[in-house]
């Protein structure tokens, strides 16, 4: 596992994993995929080692210093054990996956270090399970979710029980994939984009519909069709819109050419003359 930045070790948020079943469930997700492998806190190497079987290339990364030497006298010639960090480790700039049981109290920060580096194209995680409903949309999207939905797909394949680790966490896991599209939702403008999510997931209103006649960036009549067509009703909230919905809502949002807003635009009132 990872351990926090600020000195902990094992009695700060590590759980292992140890149940036979989950760990053949993630060779056979990983197995699904190809090129080299980063591997994200591998602890004793309950993963590292099943995962070493089939030759290919892995780097395991590991912060504590002394599990890393003690895995690296355990492990074939082709995976290289690195005591780092994962928060500062510079990814390969090759196509690799990243496999890795994140620690539930650090998920957050690992996905947002993951989501901004480049170059992987498959992610499989073990992350609390709350946290793996949501990155993949089921029972409602998080901010984090949406703002990445148009460059990721994310997916939700088991529920990890909390007796599957040692020690056993209050809450179980979930196994979650995160694919990067071969053709992004949107056209660039990723900050852009992400800053719409955010002023949309914020902003004030009693559903979508509101909230997104508020922003200023919508004619009324615009808001209204497209939520008949995606048959959404008007209190639907931003966290019950899927990945193609976010993308669509961009679009009709977005500047065209030439900065004019892809709107109609709203006359100011008249004001009474003194």
């Amino acid at each position: 596992m990872v351990h926090p930045t600020h000195g902990g070790r094992h009695e700060l948020g590590q759980n292992f994993l140890v149940d036979r079943s989950v760990i053949a469930t993630f060779e056979d997700l990983v197995a699904r995929t190809t090129g080299p492998i980063v591997e994200i806190g591998p602890g004793d190497g309950a993963l590292t080692l099943p995962l070493s079987r089939d030759g290919r290339p892995i780097t395991a990364v590991e912060i504590d210093p002394k599990r890393a030497r003690r895995l690296a006298r355990r492990m074939p010639a082709h995976v290289e054990v690195v005591p780092v960090d994962v928060l500062r480790f510079a990814f390969p700039r090759e196509p690799h996956v990243v496999v890795g049981n994140l620690p539930f109290h650090l998920t957050t920060a690992v996905l947002r270090r993951l989501l901004e580096a480049e170059h992987w194209h498959t992610a499989v995680l073990l992350v609390q399970w709350e946290v793996a409903r949501r990155r993949a949309g089921v029972g409602g999207a998080t901010m984090l979710t949406a703002a990445w939905w148009p460059w990721f797909d994310f997916a939700l394949h088991a529920r990890v029980p909390a007796r599957a680790f040692r020690p056993m966490p209050s809450v179980d896991g979930g196994l979650l994939t995160m694919t990067r599209r071969g053709t992004p939702l949107i056209d660039g403008r990723r900050a852009a984009y992400q800053d719409f999510v955010r002023q949309v997931f914020t902003g004030p209103g009693r559903g979508t519909a509101e909230i997104l006649d508020r922003t200023g960036r919508f004619a009324r009549p615009a808001v209204r069709a497209w939520m008949r067509a995606e048959r959404l009703a008007p209190y639907t909230l931003p966290k019950d819109l899927t990945a193609g919905q976010w993308a669509e809502l961009w679009r009709l949002a977005a500047p065209r050419e030439g900065g004019a807003p892809a709107r109609a635009a709203r006359r100011e009132p008249r004001r009474a003359r003194a």
